[in-house]
């Protein structure tokens, strides 16, 4: 499937993304510096992970947070898909 779905989990990418908002995402190897991805680390194949693309490395790429405050898994990731848009929730209430 190249189109696909996906629900935010943990403050990461906050402000950007919130958990629980949900992205459409499409799989494909089109990606460039500064894009929104989903992926998984060489080092935790298991974990998927919604992050900024910042630097293409050891053919893959090095993933950043946009909350400077949370610190998570490193290293060299695997791109999945790319994000699309947001989808819900339509409107935030602040």
């Amino acid at each position: 499937m190249r189109i696909g779905t996906v629900r935010v989990s943990g403050p990461s990418m906050v402000p950007t993304l919130l958990s629980g908002d949900c992205l459409v995402i499409r799989r494909t190897s089109q990606v460039r510096r500064g894009d929104l991805v989903v992926a998984r680390f060489r080092s935790r194949p298991t974990l998927l992970v919604v992050k900024r693309l910042a630097e293409e490395q050891d053919d893959g790429w090095l993933l950043s947070s946009d909350n400077p405050f949370v610190e998570g898994p490193s290293g060299v990731a695997d791109v999945e898909a790319k994000v699309l848009f947001r989808y819900w929730p339509l409107i935030r209430r602040r």
